[in-house]
């Protein structure tokens, strides 16, 4: 093996670009979410941001700790991917009506929204261009064993 091939078990998922772009992620969500509470915007700008907040956490979690393939059951990244579309869409429509607001925080929260929808069609690009590249999952068979 060469020792300028990584393989998925000496590269950590937070050393990756996946990890980076969900920690991003992460980052702008609670931003806006901070924004829309100091701004005291309607209740569902705080929920939908605090609910994204909690589930981009726990995948953080789920991958750092390897969860994914203990709990092998589950199709993971097809779940990521879902998660991150549907995100996108209630993110675009909250951040869009945070925008017409004349709340300065609340305009704030609604641009860090925006930016964080962003990020999760790049985590789920990312995602599904690994599902294109590697569809047989992380566990390869080795060519000497066929």
């Amino acid at each position: 093996m060469s020792a300028l091939k990584l393989t998925q078990e000496q590269h950590p998922f937070h050393f990756s670009v996946k990890a980076l772009v969900k920690m991003l992620r992460l980052g702008l969500t609670v931003t806006s979410m901070t924004f829309f509470i100091i701004s005291q915007a309607p209740e569902p700008y705080i929920v939908i941001t605090g609910f994204e907040v909690t589930v981009v956490f726990f995948f953080i979690i789920l991958y750092m700790l390897r969860l994914d393939r203990v709990i092998n059951f589950i199709f993971w990244p097809l779940l990521d991917i879902i998660n991150s579309l549907i995100t996108a869409i209630f993110m675009i429509i909250i951040s869009v009506l945070a925008l017409t607001s004349e709340n300065t925080f609340t305009v704030l929260g609604g641009v860090f929204g925006l930016l964080a929808v962003v990020c999760c069609i790049a985590d789920a690009a990312l995602i599904y261009r690994k599902l294109l590249l590697n569809p047989s999952g992380p566990f390869q068979k080795s060519p000497d064993k066929i």
